[in-house]
């Protein structure tokens, strides 16, 4: 069983519902919807082939809704394009004009504010660098010197490193983007650009609003300060995405890997799932087999301790999307078993609270006593998570008692979720439980697996038992 869960975005390449089972047989786990592209009728189209293949395929894969975010993008150019040349002086404008190789202006008018004589201006994820050497407030202009010769087009992407931009957290167009996505059953929202907690919260107010507060929110950490905010961002999220491609242009590249194995190390401390994004086998939108280079960037993540793994282009505009999923699911599969042979169970931030502590015994008795499947009966997925924390080596299947529960569950490591019938009693659970390890493979007659579940039955937040059962 693949432990590492895959995230796979979905565009021109993946969205007949014929190849999005394939997908889904081949080992995605989330499949994700980046509105920063298309219309919303572009996405409902995608949401309904996603909904019929994973009916087909008879596998939860759940739904992951990517926000475009509070970005600075660049106005339109004459003729779609400037050129500038290594020295050349070039106005960056705060009222928006035609581009020229003199001035050109952004989609964020506060600019000239947060930037000071000095700062960089980075354009195109970094392909063009201006450096400021005025700030011309009468004319509304930043003046820069432009580091290294490059061409900028419409719409590029605009970053300012080491600068404190006061954007909003979300904007409207994402707000009504999740509004949409509660509509039509999203279960997580990755928030772009997210830079501290209040950003979040933001997002928690529309879902409050909405009644969705199932729904989870991963933030993307994009930038410095994102990075230097990243616990209390984390204490109010339900996990982390590391995408690592706007980062590395906001942050030096060399900080980049020192970066992903710290976040993947906070959110392991407690228990929250955490996805590495970006250029992951980016080759393979154009080759059918990756470089050896990815192959070691998916696997180094892994023994991170990454929770997912996510393919961008590769799914969604790639010339090889389902070698792309296999792919990556081959090496997630061969990376896990090296994993086995070392001793990942380590003791992680402990907090005072009884599913947490039943978690930690599972995790601990099965690996003492060697037994190979755990089996957690969970209202809302909070004893898988917290049994997933420890990264015990046996498999953990979560009887949950509700869809929603169950695609909740889609971005844990190690945990395959089932959705079945709330059980009437602890009895109940503990033959359900024989039926499903059973009827999956993951033990027979006479193996001793562990369950846990909690009384009442099938009330949330009651885990309060653990039981070593021979299957019947």
């Amino acid at each position: 069983m693949k432990k590492t869960k895959i995230v796979c975005t979905l565009g021109p390449s993946s969205q007949t519902v014929e190849q999005l089972v394939k997908m889904i047989d081949a080992g995605m786990n989330v499949a994700r919807f980046n509105f920063s592209h298309g219309s919303h009728e572009e996405h409902l189209a995608r949401f309904n082939a996603l909904k019929e293949a994973r009916k087909i395929a008879g596998k939860p894969c759940a739904i992951l809704l990517d926000t475009k975010g509070p970005e600075i993008r660049t106005h339109d150019m004459k003729d779609g394009a400037i050129a500038l040349e290594t020295g050349m002086i070039v106005r960056v404008s705060m009222e928006q004009v035609e581009g020229t190789v003199e001035r050109f202006s952004v989609s964020y008018p506060e600019l000239i504010n947060d930037v000071t004589v000095g700062s960089r201006i980075l354009v195109d994820d970094g392909l063009v660098s201006l450096r400021v050497t005025e700030i011309d407030a009468f004319n509304k202009d930043i003046v820069t010197i432009v580091e290294n010769s490059g061409v900028i087009k419409n719409k590029k992407g605009v970053n300012v490193p080491n600068v404190s931009v006061n954007l909003p957290g979300i904007t409207q167009k994402d707000a009504d983007d999740i509004r949409f996505g509660i509509k039509n059953g999203i279960d997580y929202i990755a928030a772009s650009f997210v830079r501290r907690a209040s950003d979040v919260l933001e997002i928690i107010k529309i879902l409050e609003e909405e009644n969705a507060t199932h729904i989870q929110i991963i933030p993307k950490i994009e930038n410095q300060e994102g990075v230097d905010n990243i616990d209390e961002i984390l204490a109010v999220s339900h996990g982390l995405m590391v995408a690592r491609g706007d980062l590395g242009v906001e942050i030096p590249t060399e900080d980049v890997p020192i970066v992903q194995k710290a976040l993947i190390k906070k959110c392991n401390m407690v228990g929250k799932p955490v996805i590495t994004a970006t250029q992951m086998l980016d080759s393979m939108q154009r080759n059918p087999r990756p470089t050896r280079a990815e192959a070691g960037d998916v696997a180094n993540a892994i023994f991170d301790g990454t929770d997912a793994v996510m393919l961008s282009g590769e799914s969604a505009a790639g010339d090889y999307p389902l070698e792309a999923v296999q792919t990556m699911a081959n090496i997630c599969v061969r990376t896990e078993q090296a994993l086995e042979n070392q001793d990942v169970f380590k003791l992680k931030q402990f907090k005072q609270d009884i599913t947490e502590a039943i978690g930690r015994s599972v995790g601990h008795n099965a690996r003492s006593l060697g037994i190979e499947t755990i089996v957690a009966a969970t209202s809302s997925g909070h004893t898988a998570r917290m049994i997933s924390k420890y990264r015990p080596k046996s498999n953990i299947i979560a009887l949950t008692f509700s869809e929603r529960a169950q695609l909740g569950l889609s971005l844990v490591w190690g945990v395959q979720a089932v959705y079945v019938e709330k059980p009437s009693s602890t009895d109940a659970i503990f033959t359900e439980a024989d039926k499903v390890v059973k009827e999956l493979g993951f033990a027979k007659s006479g193996d001793v697996i562990i369950v846990t579940a909690g009384l009442p039955v099938g009330e949330a937040g009651t885990t309060n038992m653990m039981k070593l059962q021979e299957v019947q």
